[in-house]
């Protein structure tokens, strides 16, 4: 309703109580979990220990078959990032450029809070949590760690921190269906308030769909959506990022090498059973390489190659 009623205002205000809420919870949970559980150098062994009990290809440190994985995947999580409706929602709605910049600068202390988030799934190890659904490791660590009323404080940051990027999501896709499909394809009369009235009405419907995946689809479900939905957003970085820099590239070779990276992007994830990463051999050896970026490249080929064929031919044309 919040959201409904002020829009893109609603989850920026929050957002500032989701912040503080969010790093004092995780402050204290790196500072006084480990000091109950013995030190870091026991969250640590416990850790080790209990993926070594586990078999396989795991550990606390990643073994060197899984770098590249792991690299590629980061890189192509962080294109695919600045890709994402509500990114761009974000940047378009701000004040000036030097607004973004300054956010751009402390975006790195979110990251350095994500590795600290990491850290809880050790944490529980060596805390003896054990759990049907991994969904449930960190709420059942804080309630077996820290008293009722900061476990429950803890929770309403979780809740807030999933609300505030959620109201933002919605509301970058309704924008989106509002000027791209609703005011062309159904009323292309539509006034600026009509805009905002169906926008309005579309975040409504897109939350709700939200919600029915959550509740009622199987969570695999969601983990496979976003899973392809990365692999997707990357494939429109060469219409926006070489768009927005030069004019060399033709629209009919953005569009077919973005239909190329979709088409294969989508075909390498079903292959590899909706696994992130598809393995390639090279010289007798074996790699694994983010889908998504294999996808771009392939889309970024086509576009070049297309572009440079289109530009011979009209200079040839032009000559003769």
């Amino acid at each position: 309703i919040y959201t409904y009623s002020s829009g893109l205002r609603a989850p920026a205000l929050i957002a500032f109580v989701k912040d503080v809420m969010i790093y004092i919870v995780v402050i204290a949970a790196v500072v006084a979990i480990p000091m109950q559980l013995g030190g870091y150098a026991a969250v640590f062994q416990a850790a080790n220990d209990a993926f070594a009990a586990k078999g396989g290809n795991t550990g606390v440190i990643l073994p060197a078959g899984q770098m590249l994985p792991f690299a590629t995947l980061a890189l192509g999580s962080a294109f695919a990032a600045f890709m994402y409706p509500h990114t761009m929602t974000g940047v378009l709605a701000s004040k000036s450029a030097d607004v973004v910049k300054v956010n751009a600068i402390y975006l790195p202390a979110y990251t350095l809070l994500l590795g600290l988030i990491a850290l809880l799934g050790f944490m529980a190890h060596a805390a003896g949590v054990v759990a049907e659904n991994p969904s449930d490791v960190v709420p059942m660590l804080f309630n077996r760690i820290f008293p009722e009323w900061f476990a429950g404080f803890a929770f309403s940051a979780i809740a807030i921190g999933a609300l505030v990027p959620a109201a933002v999501m919605s509301i970058g896709a309704s924008n989106l269906f509002t000027r791209n499909i609703w005011k062309p394809f159904v009323n292309p009369k539509l006034t600026q308030a009509g805009e905002t009235q169906v926008a309005k009405i579309i975040s409504v419907v897109v939350k709700f769909g939200a919600l029915f995946f959550i509740l009622v689809l199987p969570s695999k479900f969601a983990i496979d959506l976003q899973l392809l939905g990365g692999v997707w957003i990357l494939q429109i970085m060469p219409s926006i990022v070489l768009g927005l820099f030069t004019r060399w590239v033709k629209p009919n070779a953005l569009f077919a090498g973005w239909a190329a990276g979709i088409l294969v992007g989508t075909y390498l994830a079903f292959v590899d059973g909706l696994k992130p990463v598809h393995g390639f051999s090279l010289g007798g050896e074996n790699f694994l390489i983010y889908t998504g970026l294999t996808a771009l490249a392939l889309n970024l080929v086509i576009t070049l190659g297309i572009s440079f064929l289109s530009k011979t031919a009209t200079g040839g044309a032009r000559a003769n």
